[in-house]
């Protein structure tokens, strides 16, 4: 099934003059997407809680903020930038009662849209911009005169005119340079979360952890297998990104590149395959979305042990230690946590 695909000259930038945009957050996609939109001459404001750790830098960024209730209210678009357990609270408690018809709420993720954990008023018009990458490459990308491709979606459009300020938004952030993909919320929230899950987070992370404890564990030196395991995937990882696993086998070795294909499927292969399909089940019927909100709602005692131990994972130590080593790691850094 193919995509509609968008670039710039397919979106009109003129739907969103005069609109009020308030984004609801400003973590890595909030001020990602604030400072574009504001760049590309938008009327932008940020909304936050009063207790927020993000208000101080958004102020200093040159926005003017408000707190979230306040902040709906006032707009015509709003867009819904906060961590996917939060937002469906926020929307009950600051963002519904603003709310009138007409109105666009939007979100770059379709998990609380799709799982029914907010459920908009019919009068009110929904879209979806998803950037596919980070905000902190949102934004870098953006100021080096490229963008990250977005996807868009409809889910609700009494106003008739919803896909082109969806457009608008997305090539305002930079999507329109690379390329504005139109997708729903089910396969969004569906391949988003499956892919987390079982590939780029998920199976990523383990597989080099378990590369790492198996050289470890068989007396090679932690540093030797932290090298192999963990910090030479980002060197495959971008021969991939540039070109595909084609391109990525071209540019190593004959003998790296037979291991590859005769030793990848041993690793991953049926079981691995059939664990896959359990996930994607999972996510299809709702019960990972429900046992990630009731974790939320409980305190996220699991959540913080969980994140507790694999701070803690002897990769880790030898990891950081081995980057005090490469200065240049430090440098140009897209994650400064004291700025975004």
């Amino acid at each position: 099934m193919s995509m509609n695909i968008y670039y710039d000259n397919d979106a009109d930038l003129s739907l969103l003059s005069g609109k009020k945009i308030v984004i609801v957050g400003y973590g890595s996609q909030g001020h990602a997407h604030a400072l574009n939109l504001r760049d590309s001459g938008m009327d932008v404001r940020i909304g936050l809680r009063k207790d927020s750790g993000s208000w101080k830098k958004a102020e200093e960024a040159g926005f003017v903020v408000q707190e979230v209730g306040a902040a709906s209210a006032d707009a015509d678009i709003i867009m819904i930038l906060t961590p996917d357990e939060v937002a469906s609270e926020m929307y009950e408690s600051d963002i519904k009662a603003g709310l009138t018809a007409g109105k666009y709420l939007a979100c770059a993720h379709g998990f609380n849209i799709h799982f029914k954990k907010i459920v908009p008023p019919e009068e009110v018009n929904v879209f979806m911009v998803a950037p596919k990458g980070p905000g902190h490459l949102v934004r870098s990308e953006f100021e080096k005169g490229r963008g990250v491709p977005c996807l868009i979606a409809l889910a609700q459009d009494p106003s008739g005119d919803t896909k082109p300020v969806a457009l608008a938004y997305a090539s305002a952030i930079g999507g329109g340079r690379a390329a504005i993909l139109e997708t729903s919320f089910k396969e969004e929230t569906e391949t988003d979360l499956f892919g987390e899950q079982t590939v780029l987070c998920g199976g990523v992370t383990e597989l080099m952890r378990a590369g790492f404890e198996t050289l470890v564990d068989a007396g090679y030196a932690p540093e030797m297998a932290y090298f192999e395991c963990l910090h030479e995937m980002k060197l495959i990882v971008d021969l991939i990104y540039e070109g595909g696993i084609t391109n990525m086998r071209y540019s190593i070795s004959n003998t790296a590149e037979f291991g590859d294909m005769t030793r990848g499927k041993r690793v991953i292969g049926d079981e691995t395959r059939a664990a896959m399909k359990n996930i994607l089940a999972d996510i299809q019927s709702g019960k990972f979305a429900d046992e990630w909100m009731n974790e939320y709602r409980s305190g996220l005692p699991r959540f913080n042990a969980l994140r507790k131990e694999g701070a803690s994972h002897r990769a880790e130590v030898v990891g950081d230690n081995l980057r005090g080593m490469m200065p240049w790691l430090q440098q140009d850094r897209l994650v400064d946590k004291a700025k975004n």
